[in-house]
C-alpha cells in the first residue's frame, strides 16, 4: 500500500507530506484547492506522462516521492524481475524529479531507472479510477477487457494472439507474393543478370586488399629492390667492403684468442656467435625478398582492371566485397524463390490456411468461454448497481461475431437500461455522469478479486450523485477498503464521514503567491470539514450537529 507521499513544487503545492493509512483515506477541500494535484503527483510516481507545466511557477524543478509497504507477491516479483530489491522492512521508495528543461530523473530504492520501467511497475501498485475512467464505458472496444479479466482469460488471450500474429504474418507474405506476372518476370530477369554478373566476377574476401598491396609493390618496385640490395650488401658485404656478418665474425674470433688470459671474454664471444646466426637468417630473408620482388611479373594493367571491376560492382551491390557477396547470396535465394513461385506459393498458402484454422479454433474457444462469463458479469454488475440505488437497471452483454482480430472473433459491448420498460442500449446513449460513476464502481468491485493491486484511488467517483446513492457509494468504498487500501477524493459528506483517515486540502495566498497544504484531520477537524461540505462557508450549530451525527453513525 501507499504509506507516504511527499510533494515538492508541483503546481500550487510548495511542500507537503502525507502519511496514508490502511482502510479508507478521504481527501476533501474546496474546488481548486489542489486535490487533483495530489492525483497528478501519484500519476507521476506511477510513470504516467507529465508536463513541465506541473512545475510550480518560479521553480526550476519539482520532486515527488512515494513509499510503498506490504507489497503483494506479484508486485514484489515484478520489482525483483527488474532488478530492484525492497528494503529490509519490505518497503520500496520511488522518486521522480521533473525539470523545466524536460530532463527528469527517476529512482527506485535510490537506483536510477526509466519512466517506462516506472510505468510497468506502477501497474502492480495502484489502480486509479478518475472521472475519465468512467468514460471508458463509452468506448465499446474496451468492454471485452472486463469479460476477459473476470474470466481470467488473459493468458489464453495472449496464447491466441501469438497464433494470430503468425497467421497475419503468413497472410501478408501470401498477399505480397501475389504480384503481377509481368512484374515477377521483370524481377526474375534482373536477378538473373545480377547473379550472373557477380558470379562471373568470382570475388573473394580479402581480394581488394591483396590487389592493392600488389599494386603498391609494382609501383615501388625499383625503390624496394634498391633498399633490399643495399640491406643485403650491408649484412653480407660486397666487392670492396666487408659486411656486418664478416665484422661480427672477426670480433668473435678476436675475443676467443684472449680467453686464456681473460676467461670472461668467452661469454661475450658466444653471445656474438649467437648474434651471427640470427644475422645470417636476416641476410637470407633479405635475399629471398629481393629475388621475389625482382621476379614479380604480374601485369599492372590487369590489376588496375580488376580493381576497376571491384569498384564498379561496389557501386551497385555494396561498398565492400563482404557486402557484395552477401547481396549475391540474397539475390540467389530470391531468384530461386521466384523460379519456384508456383510451388512456393502453394506451400505458403497451405501454411497460411493451417495458421488461420489454428487462430480460428483458439478464437472460437475464447468466444465460448466469453459467452458464459458475460452472463456472470452482467448479473454481478447488476447486483452491485442495484445496491448503488439503481434498482431498475438491466444489463445485457451483446456478443457478435467479427473478423479475426487481435482480440479474437468477438465484438462485445455492454448494453444498459436504467428505467423499467426501456430496451437496453449502448452505454453512451443512456447513462448519465452519475450512472457512469456508479457503473464503473460496480465493475471495479466485481473485478477487484481478479487483480493483486493493493491500492485503489477513486477521484471524484461521486460525480452526479447525491442522497442515498451517495451514501451507498460510500458504503461500497468502505467495504472495498476492508481488503485493500482506498484513497478517495470526494465532495460529498456522506462519503467523507466514512473515512478511516481524513485529509483536508487547503489553499492560501501569501505575498501574491498561492500555497496548498494537505493536513490530516482529527475528530474536531473532520466535524468542521463535514459541516463545511454540508452547509458552505458559514458553519451553523445545526450543520455542526449534523456532521457530528454523521461521524457517530459512521463509527457504529
Amino acid at each position: 500500500m501507499l504509506r507516504n507521499l511527499y510533494i515538492e513544487n508541483i503546481a500550487v503545492i510548495e511542500k507537503t507530506n502525507i502519511d496514508f493509512t490502511t482502510g479508507l483515506n478521504i481527501l476533501t477541500g474546496e474546488t481548486g484547492a489542489g486535490k487533483s494535484i495530489v492525483i497528478d503527483s501519484i500519476n507521476a510516481i506511477l510513470g504516467n506522462r507529465t508536463s513541465k507545466d506541473l512545475i510550480r511557477n518560479g521553480a526550476d524543478s519539482a520532486f515527488v516521492s512515494a513509499e510503498f509497504e506490504d507489497l503483494s507477491e506479484s508486485a514484489l516479483g515484478a520489482f525483483k524481475e527488474n532488478g530492484f530489491e525492497p528494503e529490509e522492512d519490505g518497503s520500496i521508495l520511488i522518486q521522480r524529479e521533473l525539470t523545466v528543461s524536460g530532463k527528469g530523473k527517476c529512482r527506485i530504492g535510490g537506483r536510477p531507472t526509466s519512466v517506462s520501467v516506472l510505468r510497468t511497475l506502477g501497474e502492480y501498485l495502484i489502480d486509479i479510477h478518475g472521472q475519465h475512467a468512467s468514460y471508458e464505458l463509452m468506448s465499446p472496444d474496451l468492454h471485452i477487457t472486463y469479460i476477459d479479466k473476470l474470466g481470467g482469460l488473459e493468458d489464453e488471450l495472449k496464447a491466441y494472439q501469438t497464433v494470430f500474429r503468425e497467421y497475419t504474418k503468413m497472410k501478408n507474405e501470401l498477399n505480397k507474393s501475389q504480384t503481377d506476372e509481368a512484374e515477377r518476370a521483370r524481377k526474375t530477369d534482373l536477378l538473373r543478370y545480377q547473379v550472373d554478373e557477380l558470379e562471373k566476377a568470382d570475388l573473394y574476401i580479402g581480394e581488394y586488399e591483396e590487389l592493392t598491396e600488389k599494386k603498391q609493390l609494382i609501383e615501388n618496385k625499383e625503390k624496394i629492390a634498391s633498399a633490399l640490395n643495399f640491406a643485403h650488401e650491408y649484412l653480407s658485404g660486397g666487392e670492396e667492403s666487408d659486411g656486418a656478418l664478416q665484422l661480427l665474425q672477426m670480433a668473435s674470433d678476436r675475443l676467443y684468442e684472449i680467453t686464456d688470459f681473460m676467461p670472461e671474454a668467452e661469454e661475450t664471444a658466444k653471445r656474438l656467435e649467437n648474434l651471427l646466426y640470427e644475422m645470417e637468417d636476416c641476410s637470407s630473408e633479405v635475399l629471398s625478398m629481393f629475388e621475389t620482388a625482382d621476379a614479380e611479373s604480374e601485369d599492372p594493367n590487369e590489376i588496375d582492371e580488376r580493381l576497376d571491376l571491384i569498384y564498379d560492382l561496389g557501386r551497385k551491390y555494396g561498398q565492400t566485397i563482404e557486402e557484395m557477396l552477401d547481396y549475391l547470396d540474397k539475390a540467389k535465394k530470391e531468384l530461386e524463390y521466384l523460379e519456384r513461385y508456383d510451388e512456393n506459393r502453394e506451400e505458403l498458402a497451405e501454411n497460411c490456411r493451417k495458421a488461420e484454422k489454428m487462430a480460428m479454433d483458439a478464437a472460437l474457444a475464447l468466444s465460448e468461454k466469453r459467452k458464459k462469463i458475460s452472463e456472470e458479469f452482467a448479473a454481478s454488475v447488476k447486483k452491485e448497481m442495484t445496491y448503488l440505488d439503481m434498482p431498475n437497471v438491466e444489463l445485457v452483454i451483446r456478443q457478435e461475431r467479427c473478423e479475426l482480430c487481435s482480440n479474437g472473433i468477438d465484438d462485445i459491448e455492454i448494453l444498459i437500461s436504467t428505467n423499467p420498460g426501456e430496451i437496453p442500449k449502448p452505454v453512451a446513449k443512456i447513462a448519465s455522469g452519475g450512472e457512469l460513476s456508479r457503473m464503473m464502481l460496480a465493475i471495479k468491485n466485481v473485478l477487484s478479486d481478479k487483480d493483486n493491486i493493493d491500492t485503489l484511488i477513486f477521484d471524484e467517483v461521486d460525480t452526479g450523485i447525491s442522497g442515498s446513492a451517495a451514501q451507498k457509494v460510500g458504503f461500497k468504498l468502505k467495504e472495498v477498503s476492508k481488503t485493500r487500501q482506498v484513497l478517495c477524493v470526494t465532495h460529498l459528506a456522506q462519503i467523507a464521514a466514512l473515512a478511516d483517515s481524513h485529509f483536508k486540502i487547503m489553499k492560501s495566498v501569501s505575498d501574491g503567491k498561492t500555497y496548498t497544504q494537505v493536513s490530516p484531520l482529527d475528530h474536531e477537524g473532520r466535524r468542521n470539514e463535514l459541516a463545511r461540505i454540508i452547509g458552505g462557508v458559514e458553519l451553523t450549530q445545526a450543520t455542526l450537529d449534523y456532521a457530528e451525527e454523521m461521524l457517530n453513525g459512521a463509527d457504529q
